[in-house]
């Protein structure tokens, strides 16, 4: 057990630790060395499944982190915290997988870079950055295959964010409407709204294969239905030097994509000078038109092997080997992202267009 590389969970505010702890359970050079939060009940569904014995359960972050001594901590706060809790662990020394998004604003965002220091690494899990189809997707923009990219057109979310708990299990619509009025995903003042639960991963990856580029200005809309203080629906239209893109973000899809996509489907079509690309999510093909076949064809997604598949994979191979994180989990991606996103938000609350906040 000494070799293995030791991993806390703190915070189950965001139901995707129970994933997160899973990737961890899995690894087989990790040990859960501790789990926190100050809500047991958060956390059974996680102890039952990982088999936590009662010595490494903690109500308070400070003692699980000193008793536990970890190497990685996994992160999941509500958005509205993702900066106090950085700046309240980093401090150990710990290197931090913090649960999508980056924060609820940029200012939140650099304050969490500002916290760690030079030898620790920092990771923004966006789950969608793991898919097949859309490192596939990456990977043949790299090669040329659809030229420049000019567009990228998002849409993305879910029947809800209260529709599911770890492991994509269902609840029911009871549940739901119980849960809505405690649950922090509608509470504006904590970062909730489909805005801040989902145009972080359209932007990230957006960022991403426009290869890092930032746009210049951002329009934007959302629906906040009555009766609830967050939106469930929005629309951003990002200005680049080259072209426009569009993302879009909602809860109340028909279908969760992960069961049965609904339709628009969830994810990502690409433009290109020379191509297009539809990469869907949870999809085991992208569709590729080209100039030499513009009718379109299938193309199936790479296989992809560790230390690329997950969050705790790859952190550690990061660390193992003296790399930084890279890609759509870096704080310089997410950065850009981060940056539309608190663009968006801005320009939905004035009913104007904005220029690249900065």
């Amino acid at each position: 057990m000494g070799n293995k590389w030791r991993v806390a969970g703190i915070d189950f505010e965001h139901f995707h630790m129970g994933d997160n702890l899973r990737m961890a359970f899995e690894h087989p050079n990790v040990d859960i060395v501790g789990i926190c939060d100050k809500n047991r009940e958060k956390m059974q569904w996680s102890i039952d499944n990982f088999k936590i014995p009662d010595d490494r359960i903690y109500s308070d972050f400070r003692k699980c982190i000193e008793r536990s001594n970890p190497d990685i901590v996994i992160l999941c706060p509500a958005t509205g915290r993702h900066a106090e809790a950085v700046e309240g662990i980093a401090s150990y020394g710990t290197h931090l997988i913090m649960e999508k998004p980056f924060a609820s604003s940029l200012a939140e965002a650099d304050r969490m870079i500002a916290a760690m220091a030079i030898e620790q690494r920092l990771a923004i899990n966006w789950p969608l950055a793991w898919h097949s189809s859309h490192i596939t997707a990456k990977r043949l923009i790299e090669e040329g295959t659809i030229g420049e990219v000019i567009e990228v057109h998002y849409y993305d979310g879910n029947r809800g964010p209260l529709w599911h708990v770890a492991d994509k299990e269902e609840t029911t619509a009871d549940q739901v409407e119980a849960g809505k009025p405690h649950s922090w995903f509608y509470k504006a003042e904590l970062g909730g709204g489909s805005l801040l639960d989902y145009l972080g991963y359209g932007t990230t990856l957006g960022t991403w294969f426009h290869d890092g580029k930032a746009p210049i200005d951002v329009t934007a809309m959302m629906h906040v239905p009555t009766g609830l203080e967050v939106d469930e629906h929005s629309v951003t239209v990002a200005r680049y030097e080259n072209g426009l893109s569009k993302f879009e973000t909602r809860w109340g899809t028909f279908s969760d994509p992960w069961a049965n996509q609904p339709q628009p489907k969830c994810g990502f079509v690409i433009v290109g000078a020379e191509g297009t690309i539809a990469s869907y999510d949870y999809q085991t093909s992208i569709n590729l038109q080209t100039q030499n076949k513009p009718e379109g064809f299938e193309v199936p997604v790479d296989t992809i092997e560790p230390p690329f598949q997950n969050p705790v994979q790859y952190v550690i191979h990061c660390i193992e080997n003296d790399l930084p994180i890279e890609g759509p989990i870096s704080p310089t991606i997410s950065r850009i992202g981060q940056q539309i996103v608190d663009t968006a938000f801005q320009s939905a609350k004035e009913g104007r267009r904005l220029a690249l906040i900065e």
